[in-house]
């Protein structure tokens, strides 16, 4: 049987000119008032707080005290608080919040963020929009969107209707054989034809892709669609998705408006076919997550409050499920469980092809948290899972350092990696590629560039992105724009030195918000705040150390840390105690990557990461980088050098022959 890879967010730019007669493309629009000119469409992507103007912090404490001093009826839920609407027709006749006996508790206040959403009139906003709108009794509330991204909505609602009018129901297809053809293609030949018409799935031609609808859960109205193409690659099947509106505002539950009042137990899926063929074989509720395993937006959570039960079964490999125990604390662990992937449990899709038993597989899910572990046996399943899957173990790979991943084995969860290397050696460039690399295969990124700014990081990432110099094909740049514009990567807006608890905080918010999974800040010694140079930097650092690693344990996610190095000759190889500050940073940290730099007499310079320090399996060693100034990318042009490390020493002597912990041989 072929694998089966899903590959989001890679969205395709030819499709739109072909289903919509090429009257607009997907990052341009025709300016009717200069005929044959390009109008650009712009995008707002949400930023994290910046330092200027944070967004003030809210307990859920404080939202209880402020609803009851303004006589606003509410209850727990589980990730939430219900509350009377503010924005009915008949609280803004009666000026005051009506009694709960009178009307539904449509709002949802996220208890942890403040924020809010009203399911009846979809009204949404900030916990200080609420407490505006609150204060002022008027209707409404005031949109975080400008006018600009509410017309750019409204086109991509237009681009969507036109995709689904041309669509068509697979079972009306002239021709049988395409019909059969198109399900095997898809791997949906056990699906019944009253199933996908059950959840409104139809097919297009010109794109041969599947498209999936977005209704809104008030009116029904289409609000957008998910195309999913397929591309075969040897052995495997990658599905290609886009959506309509774009990701970041594409918020679709499917197969919500077929989920009834009365319901109270829901299986949450990573793709839309797994909730077809679960309801199929199961008759449970399901639901898809809109852009799967990668994260679960909190304005999705009030229409999840209504179930007692939850299962989460996202996908049949380890990233799956580590993104499932996640999304769980969201939820409330107490009413997740959670199947856990492999051979017998493989995704919905593939259990109904093969037979399987899938009410028996939805039984058999695990609770998502306990109090404490009492023995072994609650960890003897997860134990195997990792035997089992020792490549997904490893972590994500790498796909422009080959060499890294026979080092390090892939980009994993919960650790804290630290960087270093010489001044002007490219720490930067080369970093920004290392976490692109990874952003690109979904890992949801966020940056922390406290020496440079945002925009040109952002430059050189989309530079790294392209690679090509765009400055010099100004006419490509809204293609590729658009394209990174895509990718889960957010910034925050921090510059130089700041408050560690403040940045620890954001990031908090972040893995909240964002389901963010790898963190990149750029550097230690840059974001120290003003307070702490009163005091012993050293001590400092360590704390700041410390608070960076008990974040990445707490919240299985993964911190690339920059660390300058000491001043040190510029004939000698960096080691890992040529790391600046104490010990405690190389200790507490997973691995440990320095970027060398030799300065020859003659020529350029010859650069080659070290990786001398790998907490997983030991491996360390060398491989040379070579810089492409055009597309300010690095890679890798020889075998690496591999060897085992051995047991921690002391450090080495001037004697000491080089490779020994801390130092490797030179290539």
């Amino acid at each position: 049987m072929a694998a089966v890879l899903l590959r989001p967010y890679r969205a395709s730019v030819r499709l739109l000119p072909l289903l919509c007669g090429g009257t607009r493309s997907k990052g341009a629009s025709l300016n009717p008032g200069v005929p044959g000119r390009l109008t650009q469409r712009r995008y707002k992507k949400d930023v994290l707080p910046s330092p200027e103007g944070p967004v003030p912090s809210v307990s859920v404490t404080e939202i209880r005290q402020y609803l009851r001093a303004k006589g606003i009826p509410f209850h727990d839920g589980f990730s939430c608080l219900h509350t009377p609407s503010l924005f009915t027709s008949e609280q803004e006749a009666q000026h005051q919040p009506p009694p709960a006996t009178s009307t539904p508790y449509t709002l949802f206040i996220d208890k942890t963020t403040g924020s809010f959403l009203c399911t009846a009139t979809l009204a949404e906003g900030t916990w200080q929009d609420f407490q505006a709108n609150v204060e002022l009794q008027h209707r409404g509330v005031p949109f975080p969107s400008s006018g600009e991204l509410e017309e750019d909505m409204r086109r991509a609602r237009e681009d969507a209707r036109c995709i689904w009018d041309r669509a068509l129901p697979l079972w009306e297809l002239l021709d049988e054989d395409e019909t059969h053809m198109t399900k095997a293609m898809f791997g949906i030949s056990a699906v019944t034809d009253a199933t996908l018409k059950r959840f409104g799935v139809r097919y297009l031609r010109t794109a041969k892709s599947l498209v999936f609808p977005w209704f809104s859960p008030r009116d029904a109205s289409l609000k957008g669609v998910k195309l999913v193409g397929v591309e075969s690659q040897e052995d495997t099947i990658a599905y290609v998705e886009q959506t309509l509106p774009r990701p970041g505002s594409y918020r679709n539950l499917f197969g919500l408006p077929l989920i009834s009042r009365r319901d109270t137990e829901v299986v949450l899926t990573g793709r839309e076919l797994d909730a077809v063929a679960l309801y199929q074989a199961t008759g449970v509720p399901s639901l898809s997550l809109p852009r799967g395993p990668t994260c679960l937006p909190p304005a999705l959570l009030p229409y999840l409050e209504q179930f007692k039960r939850i299962t989460l079964w996202l996908g049949e490999d380890l990233r799956s499920w580590e993104a499932a125990k996640l999304f769980a604390r969201k939820l409330n662990l107490k009413r997740c469980s959670v199947v856990r992937p492999g051979d017998q449990q493989p995704r919905p899709l593939e259990a109904l092809n093969q037979g399987l038993n899938l009410t028996k597989i939805l039984r058999a899910a695990l609770p998502a948290g306990h109090k404490s572990i009492i023995s072994f046996r609650q960890l003897r399943e997860e134990v195997f899972g990792e035997l089992v899957n020792v490549e997904q173990v490893a972590g994500v790979k790498w796909a422009r350092f080959p060499d890294l991943n026979r080092l390090l084995k892939g980009h994993r969860r919960g650790e804290l990696t630290i960087f270093t290397g010489p001044t002007g050696s490219g720490k930067t460039t080369f970093i920004s590629e290392y976490a692109l690399d990874l952003c690109m295969q979904g890992v949801c990124t966020l940056w922390g560039s406290f020496e440079i700014s945002n925009i040109r990081l952002a430059k050189i990432m989309l530079t790294q992105f392209a690679a090509r110099r765009l400055e010099e094909q100004l006419e490509q740049y809204d293609e590729w724009a658009d394209r990174f514009e895509d990718l889960p990567l957010y910034f925050m807006t921090f510059h130089g030195q700041q408050n560690i608890k403040t940045v620890i905080d954001t990031m908090q918010h972040a893995v909240y918000m964002y389901d963010i999974t790898h963190v990149v800040v750029d550097n230690l010694q840059f974001m120290m705040g003003h307070e702490q140079l009163s005091v012993d930097r050293l001590a400092a650092q360590d704390y700041i150390v410390g608070a960076f690693r008990k974040f990445a344990t707490e919240n299985t996610c993964h911190i690339t840390l920059v660390i300058h190095p000491r001043k040190e000759d510029d004939e000698k190889e960096l080691q890992t105690a040529s790391i600046f500050g104490s010990a405690k940073a190389s200790q507490e940290a997973d691995n440990v990557l320095i970027l060398q730099d030799r300065k020859l007499a003659a020529g350029p310079g010859k650069r080659y990461l070290q990786v001398s320090k790998n907490r997983f399996d030991g491996d360390i060693g060398v491989f040379p980088l070579d810089f492409s100034k055009a597309s300010l990318t690095f890679s890798g042009k020889s075998k690496v050098k591999v060897k085992k490390m051995k047991e921690e020493k002391a450090p080495l002597s001037k004697k000491a022959p080089a490779g020994g912990t801390g130092a490797s041989k030179k290539p």
